[in-house]
């Protein structure tokens, strides 16, 4: 497991990194597949809860699959805690959904589709689950990306899908819980 641990207005001692790479290096309990874990810690002066630990934490492990959970808490190891809890709670819901429901089985080390008497207990959850209920088209033409911030104010939506004129990438603009706004722009896996 590849650990990057980033701070952006504070810096982490040895004892707290210490702390995180011990605790995140638990997850390997109930993934077993992790690759790589980055760790992002801004402290924040909030006005009403004062000076808080904002930690963001983002797992990438085999399959695709990406994970990822963010506290704030008044102490940095509190936050910590409370995203490892986050993260194993996701990890389970994961693992519910892929691997005991009877999508994805291993046997001898190896891969496998599900079993059919599985499959008809999976299709019984699915009726329940939340569903596409509406597809909707639309063109999608160049723009930068302080058209797209328009844009996506005009419509009222809080986000935005756009093709970047500068890279001719597609790229989805977001609008963040703190009133800013976040760019994705996706790179294709190899």
């Amino acid at each position: 497991m590849d650990l990057i641990v980033k701070s952006r207005n504070g810096k982490i001692s040895e004892r707290q990194r210490n702390h995180i790479e011990q605790k995140l290096a638990r997850l390997d309990r109930y993934l077993d597949s992790i690759g790589k874990v980055t760790v992002e810690h801004n402290e924040e002066l909030r006005r009403n809860e004062g000076n808080v630990h904002r930690v963001q934490v983002t797992v990438v492990g085999d399959h695709g699959v990406l994970l990822r959970a963010e506290r704030r808490a008044a102490e940095l190891y509190a936050a910590i805690d409370e995203v490892y809890d986050t993260l194993q709670r996701q990890i389970e819901r994961y693992k519910d959904k892929h691997w005991r429901r009877g999508k994805l089985r291993r046997q001898g080390g190896q891969i496998v589709e599900a079993m059919p008497e599985a499959a008809a207990t999976v299709a019984a959850d699915e009726e329940h689950r939340p569903r596409i209920v509406r597809t909707k088209e639309f063109q999608v033409k160049p723009m930068f990306s302080d058209e797209a911030v328009e844009q996506m104010e005009l419509l009222g939506h809080n986000f935005f899908v756009f093709r970047d004129a500068e890279t001719s990438k597609l790229n989805v603009l977001y609008r963040r819980e703190d009133g800013n706004y976040g760019l994705i722009v996706p790179e294709v896996a190899e």
